[in-house]
């Protein structure tokens, strides 16, 4: 299931949920690596899922579908990670902002910014990178994670 009209229904049994299916972070990575930022949005209560799930967190219904997501949005929560996962050692102190999209939908990530620069209500932008370019050490990657996009948002 790779389509991501508003159509396209969730799997509404375990066995429908494949390692490839847009609803598992593999596939979410998988889009994101084609350039497609895809949220699930639960048809039952409205609640948008970035990642995508298969269930809703909202209500638990599976009548959830997948759409395109926008890559601009507002910071609405930020800190600074001094100590970050060993992958990212060499960038600390690095910025990390919850944002909301121009959608309603949340993703966390990473700002390419110091802290001091960075306040809520900021305008940023999603931009997915390749981890050899951001010099991300691939021996701290899991298996499955060694094909995934790295994404930052960036400040407008």
């Amino acid at each position: 299931m790779t389509d991501t009209d508003s159509t396209t229904t969730g799997p509404l049994v375990p066995d429908d949920i494949t390692a490839d299916s847009p609803f598992t972070l593999p596939g979410f990575f998988d889009a994101l690596a084609e350039g497609r930022l895809i949220a699930a949005h639960c048809t039952e209560c409205e609640t948008q899922m970035l990642p995508p799930r298969p269930a809703c967190y909202g209500c638990g219904s599976r009548a959830v579908t997948l759409s395109e997501q926008p890559r601009t949005g507002e910071v609405v929560s930020y800190t600074s990670v001094n100590r970050p996962p060993s992958a990212f050692d060499h960038l600390a102190p690095i910025t990390v902002a919850v944002v909301e999209l121009d959608s309603s939908a949340r993703l966390t990530g990473r700002v390419d910014a110091p802290l001091e620069d960075v306040a809520i209500g900021d305008r940023v932008e999603l931009r997915v990178c390749d981890p050899e370019t951001v010099d991300i050490d691939p021996d701290f990657d899991l298996s499955y994670e060694e094909e995934w996009p790295i994404h930052v948002f960036e400040l407008l």
